[in-house]
């Protein structure tokens, strides 16, 4: 406990943005103006996933060892034949129909999963699949073929004491190249289906399957198993360079909110900016909560990892919009989420809540698990944003509130993890992603709106205050105003006193209405305007 103690002193020493190195002259957020300086999405990036098992050709010494068939393997003449030849694997078929599903690795549902296809001759099919090993209970996706040529894909299900099912999508037109990978984006309770190729992903299918398994489950997670399959006709073969499974930062970002210390202020550690950033997957039950980090001084997004929470009930959600700060007085890692867990059509009695949660361990990299619990507000609120305010002696939480539509509110309590009461609000305008910002010694909020604005309000008493103004806002006629300004100041030495990171509204083409899978992320330095 004191080594921690001591670990954790020094981390706030040297990592934390102290107030006395950003500037304390007075300065109102209405006289700042914030000018685009760079933008980025991440789709599916190879160069920002974090690997969790691959089946690699090359790498392979003894196949059969590494990768051997899932359940009971094939015996006879319909033995399919998996041979190296250098990077590639070559899957065959004898005189007879044939069918193989080889292990590559266990199974996360909040993971991406990528089989790449090369050349096919004769007639089957060739996908990924997920197994139960206890029961052969298992979801597949796969690619099918008719004479060399991919025809169509489908989403399959097989559940002991049950029909088999099947929903199947034609192959997208235009694709001329021989080689493409097949994409599955498992979101906890639904999957979406893509086909990649020349570096582009191209929507294929969706659905949701919680209503015939329910794949948060820790004991499902723990049994289920990751492989490649394939089923073919008589003298039928295929090739692979091999499949993966990452975590990724999916099709689009949003809900970009910095992790801080306790009374608000960013976390500077190592260089960079750490941010909780939402990692997109179709509707809201599918997002799930990324973890960023950034060198202010350049724009060079990392992903870091994913966080998902459990309640004590045996599941682990994909909870979002979080503001997550390190206490130094515990160690512990600490926050609020919204509970969007509870639109997942799993069958249970939930309903959407802020939830505070927390961690012993650092859980801003790779794949973390933080306990949760509700803070005790009644209502579907959205987008907390914390501090200890230390003159007041409270804890001060910001919220969106459920009220019709969206408005800031704040609450306080003496503990940050419950008893919370209304101190002011709610607004009267539509808000979102709201924050409590420090400019020059005097705390502000901020929030974004339908009225395609950044609003301004005085701390803690909500009156208005002005607007953010914006050089190239993330937004124009076309696409949503409702942003995160996720405004941070800076201590000298850096190109400019204040940076924002934010999002647009831009959904991934094809997606399903109710559809949430926006956006890129737009970076904006901030200077007194006039200067």
């Amino acid at each position: 406990m004191v080594l921690r103690s001591f670990i954790t002193t020094l981390l706030f020493l040297f990592s934390s943005l102290p107030e006395s190195a950003v500037s304390a002259d007075p300065v109102h957020p209405r006289d700042l103006e914030f000018r685009r300086q760079a933008v980025q999405r991440m789709i599916f990036d190879p160069s920002q996933s974090i690997p969790l098992a691959s089946l690699r050709p090359s790498t392979i010494i003894d196949f059969d060892l590494m990768h051997p068939e899932m359940g009971d393997a094939p015996t006879g003449s319909g033995i399919v034949k998996w041979s190296q030849r250098g990077s590639t694997l070559s899957v065959k078929s004898g005189e007879m129909k044939s069918e193989s599903k080889r292990w590559v690795g266990g199974f996360n549902p909040f993971g991406g999963y990528d089989l790449s296809i090369g050349s096919f001759d004769g007639n089957g099919s060739a996908g990924i699949v997920f197994r139960d090993s206890s029961n052969g209970n298992s979801l597949a996706a796969a690619v099918h073929f008719k004479n060399g040529r991919p025809q169509r894909i489908s989403w399959e299900k097989e559940f002991e004491g049950k029909e088999p099912g099947r929903e199947e999508w034609p192959f997208p037109e235009g694709i001329t190249e021989k080689e493409f990978t097949l994409r599955v984006q498992m979101a906890a309770v639904g999957v979406n289906i893509f086909i990649e190729t020349s570096g582009r992903s191209i929507l294929v299918g969706y659905t949701d399957f919680s209503k015939d398994v329910d794949l948060r489950q820790v004991g499902l997670i723990r049994r289920y198993d990751f492989g490649v399959f394939t089923r073919l006709e008589a003298n039928s073969s295929w090739s692979t360079e091999g499949a993966t499974a990452v975590l990724s930062p999916g099709s689009g970002q949003a809900d970009i909110r910095a992790i801080t210390d306790h009374e608000g202020i960013a976390l500077l550690d190592g260089g960079r900016l750490w941010f909780t950033i939402t990692v997109r997957g179709r509707a809201l039950p599918h997002p799930m909560q990324g973890v960023f980090s950034l060198n202010p001084s350049v724009f060079d997004l990392r992903f870091e990892g994913i966080i998902v929470f459990e309640m004590g009930d045996g599941l682990l959600r994909n909870e979002l919009a979080s503001h997550l700060f390190l206490d130094a007085e515990s160690g512990e890692w600490r926050g609020w989420t919204t509970g969007f867990s509870a639109l997942g059509e799993a069958g249970r009695d939930e309903n959407k809540t802020i939830l505070a949660v927390s961690s012993a361990r650092d859980p801003r990299r790779g794949f973390s698990i933080m306990k949760a619990k509700p803070v005790g507000i009644k209502g579907a609120h959205e987008d907390p944003h914390g501090i200890y305010d230390r003159n007041a002696g409270k804890w001060r939480l910001l919220l969106c509130e459920h009220h019709n539509k969206y408005r800031a509110g704040i609450w306080e309590s003496d503990h940050w993890d419950h008893g919370y009461e209304r101190l002011a609000g709610p607004v009267s305008m539509d808000s979102t992603g709201t924050m409590i910002q420090n400019f020059g010694g005097s705390r502000y909020v901020l929030f974004g709106s339908a009225d395609r604005t950044v609003y301004i309000a005085t701390y803690p008493d909500l009156k208005p205050a002005g607007e953010l103004h914006i050089h190239l806002p993330p937004w124009d006629d076309d696409n949503g105003t409702r942003i995160w300004p996720n405004v941070i100041p800076l201590p000298e030495g850096y190109p400019a006193p204040y940076i924002a990171l934010m999002m647009d509204r831009v959904n991934f083409p094809g997606m399903p209405k109710p559809n949430w899978t926006y956006g890129a992320l737009y970076l904006y330095h901030g200077y007194p305007m006039g200067k």
